[in-house]
């Protein structure tokens, strides 16, 4: 078979199966009809391309995943093999989540940000929309001021509530206040004190799981003046960070507006996203946390941390 024709039909599965795109959609982008984008995909089928190039998760029972499980006291989960690139690699991993999630029951979800949180969020925008498990969806910290869209956590939940049917709740606060005194402000507020009711009603929270970086931003360095450095950090949960054994790391001048950790450390499922990025290190330090309770991971990652 010519490598042009096999090329299209590994191209129009990664739309059906992992892009999430309808057969119709798939027609409307390519300009053919959409019968002809269904005998494109039973061929896939039938030469293997769907079978090898585009299963996007192991599911749970595989050795890796089972001693994962063992060590670290896991409800479950799921793997990922690796992508083509990073950003494959985090739309599988977004998928995978969002199958866990409706695994899980659905029910109050809370989200949290990052690039792996935008794949998943950009993944379900390519869907019609459709009602679920998911009822209700909440921002689990305040909004980044930054041109990038995995950081705007109210845009990430109206999206998610738009493409479940759901009921999007809202947090209209930075993700990080200036001082103590804005930070006493901003958690009297009404609405603040509505989302913080949600916070207690979640049945699962999806962290993403992150590295620290070599070189600590100015906000990392107004929050924690030189902590994360004699305190080794190494990864992140949501904007919390945690050193090698799993330790949160805390300061005085911390004035981040995200869900306070004796509550999300309540909720029954929480499960941790790691980004095709994240090292060995910082996935096993958040495992020793002790709040995850299901993760979602490259296969390869997870076998470097338990192998």
């Amino acid at each position: 078979m010519r490598e042009d024709k096999l090329r299209r039909l590994e191209r129009v599965a990664r739309l059906y199966y992992e892009d999430g795109l309808n057969q119709e959609d798939i027609a409307a982008e390519i300009g053919v009809s959409r019968p002809f984008i269904s005998r494109m995909l039973n061929e896939a089928r039938d030469i293997g391309i769907v079978e090898i190039k585009v299963r996007s998760q192991v599911p749970i029972g595989t050795g890796t995943l089972e001693k994962a499980i063992s060590m670290f006291k896991l409800g479950g989960g799921y793997l990922v093999p690796d992508g083509g690139d990073d950003p494959s690699t985090n739309r599988m991993l977004g998928n995978a989540a969002l199958d866990l999630v409706q695994e899980l029951g659905g029910g109050r979800l809370g989200l949290g940000w990052g690039h792996v949180i935008g794949e998943l969020v950009a993944s379900l925008e390519r869907r019609k929309p459709a009602r679920g498990r998911i009822t209700d969806v909440s921002p689990l910290v305040g909004n980044r001021g930054v041109p990038i869209r995995h950081y705007h956590s109210n845009e990430n939940v109206r999206i998610v509530a738009q493409q479940t049917k759901s009921t999007g709740h809202y947090l209209h606060t930075p993700a990080l206040a200036e001082t103590k005194r804005e930070l006493e402000l901003l958690q009297a507020t009404e609405h603040y004190r509505e989302i913080k009711k949600e916070w207690e009603r979640l049945d699962i929270a999806l962290v993403n799981v992150g590295n620290h970086p070599a070189t600590p931003d100015f906000a990392s360095v107004a929050r924690y003046g030189n902590l994360l450095t004699q305190q080794r950090a190494i990864g992140r949960l949501i904007a919390y960070f945690f050193n090698a054994e799993g330790k949160i790391i805390h300061s005085d001048t911390d004035y981040a507006i995200q869900i306070p950790l004796p509550t999300l450390a309540r909720c029954p499922n929480v499960i941790g996203i790691c980004s095709a990025n994240v090292s060995a290190p910082a996935l096993h330090g958040a495992l020793k946390t002790g709040i995850l309770t299901h993760v979602v991971a490259r296969e390869a990652l997870m076998a470097s941390v338990v192998l």
